[in-house]
């Protein structure tokens, strides 16, 4: 798709509308997934289970995936692997007796003997599979600024003068 420079936002204007959209987005994303899982006290959620440093790190960690992530879209970009990433990222910080899905499924003593140690390699895989979505955001993100010569640093042409 060809879009003409002179429709394109200026590279500041836009730069910064990334900039706040994702501080914001990770941002939430950071309050709503520590406070869902209880990884701090609050008044909505209440968590059976100690939370481990572990579970702080993965909770800022997706976070902040998240938020560059948000950033750096553009229309040329698929969020599946984002978002299976941040689901497996929420299953291994989540509390394992406290998921009633999972509860009904497997039963108190299962969900402590088999999943709760996986949780930490679970957490793990769900923020490498964040982190290469990440990436693929961002090399589309650098080939959405090229196309056209449109680029986030203005590029000076040398005047060459008449010849």
């Amino acid at each position: 798709m060809h879009v003409e420079s002179s429709a394109r936002p200026d590279s500041q204007g836009d730069n910064l509308r990334r900039a706040l959209r994702g501080t914001m987005v990770g941002l939430a994303l950071f309050a709503l997934l520590g406070t869902v899982t209880a990884v701090w006290a609050n008044p909505f959620f209440v968590r059976m289970t100690p939370v481990g440093p572990w579970e702080f790190a993965a909770t800022a960690l997706t976070a902040l995936l998240g938020g560059l992530i948000a950033a750096l879209w553009v229309p040329a970009c698929r969020l599946r692997t984002t978002g299976t990433g941040g689901i497996a990222s929420f299953l291994g910080i989540a509390c394992p007796t406290c998921n009633k899905i999972l509860m009904l499924m497997f039963g108190a003593p299962a969900l402590l003997a088999w999943f709760d140690p996986i949780r930490p390699w679970l957490a793990g895989a769900g923020l490498l599979v964040m982190a290469v979505s990440a990436a693929r955001v961002w090399r589309a993100f650098a080939a959405f600024r090229d196309q056209d010569g449109f680029s986030p640093t203005p590029v000076h042409q040398p005047d060459r003068g008449m010849e």
